[in-house]
């Protein structure tokens, strides 16, 4: 059984069709999907999907590359939703920094990001990070502003050192359809070397496609494609690397364990 740990799944074209969306997910055994909110505009949307559907979870925050588009008035209405207190809103994210794109602000992200990590302390939640070219910094930031529930950082194509310190916190390394790409060898490699006790899945569908599926809208049913790799990459038996992953996303989520 999976978790697809990171799916836009409030986006087309799941959101057209979102039952038999998550039909054809369960076919290949996922049992669960976080939705991670970007901005204000999806913020009500993943919230409501999340109450409405039993297998799906809601992830609130705002998006470092979407901060152009950010209002001081937005911040209310993530904390309107988070006071809520719903049992489905299982993290903050998706959140973090990103300084691949040169012309998004970095002290606003930062000061954005610190707001939401306090927010994740103060209602006991684990954080969606997103991180590109910003390993150190994030790390930095997360040992200032501790999370008592840590959290994934998502997609992550970092060095084995990096990765080592951000385990070394506490946090869990999300795996995505990168691995599926062989010319991603540090990614491999990293993954190979990471503890299986640190590690999630993910396919921030319907965006990363998989290595034969280029151009494709990704989907949370390839998550066994992603998972397939992982096997091929790893020492351990299948078995034991997707119960050891499916226990900790539960874990990481506090969601309730499906009858198999």
């Amino acid at each position: 059984m999976f978790v697809d740990t990171h799916c836009h799944f409030d986006f087309p074209p799941f959101i057209h069709d979102i039952e038999d969306s998550f039909l054809r997910a369960t076919k290949v055994g996922v049992t669960d999907i976080i939705i991670p909110a970007v901005g204000i505009e999806n913020l009500e949307r993943v919230y409501s999907l999340a109450q409405q559907h039993p297998h799906l979870y809601a992830a609130l925050g705002f998006h470092p590359l979407y901060i152009a588009d950010y209002l001081p008035a937005h911040f209310a209405e993530l904390v309107a939703l988070l006071q809520q207190n719903s049992n489905k809103c299982v993290a903050i994210g998706e959140i973090g920094l990103d300084y691949f794109v040169t012309n998004v602000e970095v002290k606003q992200q930062q000061a954005l990001l610190i707001q939401q990590l306090k927010l994740a302390k103060q209602y006991e939640l684990p954080v969606i990070l997103h991180s590109r070219k910003s390993h150190d910094h994030l790390a930095a930031l997360l040992r200032r502003f501790d999370v008592p529930r840590k959290g994934v950082i998502h997609g992550f194509a970092g060095s084995l050192s990096q990765a080592n310190v951000f385990v070394r916190l506490g946090y869990f390394i999300g795996i995505g359809g990168v691995i599926t790409y062989e010319r991603a060898k540090k990614t491999r490699a990293v993954v190979a070397q990471l503890p299986l006790t640190s590690l999630v899945l993910e396919t921030d569908a319907p965006d990363m496609p998989l290595a034969g599926f280029q151009g494709q809208v990704n989907r949370p049913e390839r998550i066994h494609l992603v998972f397939e790799t992982l096997c091929n990459l790893r020492q351990e038996p299948a078995e034991e690397i997707a119960a050891q992953l499916y226990n900790n996303s539960l874990q990481l989520f506090n969601i309730e364990k499906k009858a198999e």
